[in-house]
């Protein structure tokens, strides 16, 4: 059932910046289910999505119980095709985007009744961080007590509009698919790591009325400091796990060094670094702390693609900023930059994706 350890909270990101396109067909003449990702067939005979499908057909077919008049599409087949403007299996959630965005896609196509929160119990099936990104915003998925799941879902703490200064720099440090996925990984610490059963029950509980206080008050330096100390704290249940899994590259050390040499510069804390299942560095920040996050930034990644739309005339490394703490070796290792904010959940869209 895809039952998490711990209850956790999520920022929902921008559609204009990174997002998951997917249509959803379904006909009488389909022959079987298929997936199409980015341009390429996919085996849709797995159990996270199998699992997904059988769900949104039970409830689609209890409709059509009610109803006779209902056209009997439970029973067709379909056809999926989705597509990312985003690395995918990079440790950019990727995952979470495209459950979220099929099981929303087949929910509108059988007409489905439930709202969000009902939903990202079927999203959580396919891919646990999906359930949080059926909601815009900033999102928690509770982690529940009943066995059979039905209460470990997504519910929204607060919608983007709530705090909709919160903006993101995502470093791009690989796009290649990880070594080792977020849900093979997980199963690994959470069996052999000695370090995960006291954080489960000793740090995130704490923390994670911490943040929802945080988000509440939008009160940034304890949102900063929560996010970077469990983002340390992950990837050190990572590294005690047996084999040790390294998800963190020598690049994804040097960004969590620049960021805390530009908070201590400043004497608070206006960034914050988080790193998911991968070396990808994402890093929030307040629109009015801009030109100092993204000037450290841009001091060092200049030459990186993904800076074309802003304006780098107005950045520049903040004042009381040690030069010599600038590593440009941290260039090496980032591909390219991607700008964006908190942003809203799914939304139907006039694009229609046909497969190849």
């Amino acid at each position: 059932m895809n039952l998490p350890t711990n209850s956790s909270i999520s920022v929902t990101l921008s559609q204009k910046d990174l997002r998951t396109l997917t249509t959803v067909n379904s006909s009488r003449s389909f022959e079987r289910d298929s997936l199409y990702l980015n341009g390429v067939s996919h085996d849709i005979d797995n159990d996270r999505t199998t699992s997904c499908l059988k769900h949104l057909r039970l409830l689609r077919q209890q409709l059509e119980e009610d109803d006779p008049n209902l056209p009997k599409i439970s029973q067709w087949k379909l056809h999926i095709i989705s597509e990312n403007n985003f690395p995918t299996a990079a440790g950019l959630a990727s995952s979470a985007a495209g459950f979220a965005a099929m099981v929303a896609a087949i929910s509108r196509l059988y007409e489905l009744p439930q709202d969000a929160s009902e939903l990202s119990r079927i999203a959580r099936k396919g891919s646990g961080s999906a359930c949080r990104s059926m909601f815009g915003g900033y999102v928690a998925w509770e982690m529940g007590e009943k066995p059979d799941g039905s209460d470990s879902k997504a519910v929204q703490i607060a919608p983007s509009e709530h705090w909709p200064n919160m903006k993101a720099a995502i470093c791009i440090v690989s796009d290649l698919k990880k070594d080792v996925s977020s849900t093979s990984g997980m199963q690994t610490t959470v069996q052999t790591s000695d370090l995960f059963q006291h954080r489960v029950s000793q740090v995130v509980p704490p923390r994670y009325s911490q943040m929802v206080d945080a988000i509440k008050n939008r009160d940034f330096e304890t949102f900063g400091t929560l996010t970077m100390k469990d983002s340390n704290s992950f990837h050190a249940t990572c590294l005690d796990s047996y084999p040790p899994i390294f998800y963190l590259t020598d690049t994804s050390k040097k960004i969590i060094k620049l960021i805390h040499t530009l908070n201590d510069a400043i004497g608070k804390v206006v960034a914050a670094y988080t790193f998911d299942a991968g070396p990808n560095a994402v890093i929030y920040y307040e629109s009015e702390n801009e030109a100092a996050v993204l000037g450290i930034l841009f001091g060092v990644l200049s030459n990186v693609d993904g800076w074309n739309e802003l304006n780098s005339t107005t950045l520049k490394v903040p004042e009381g900023v040690p030069l010599s703490s600038l590593d440009s070796t941290i260039a090496s290792g980032v591909s390219r930059v991607i700008l964006t904010q908190v942003g809203e959940g799914p939304k139907e869209s006039e694009v229609l994706l046909v497969a190849p």
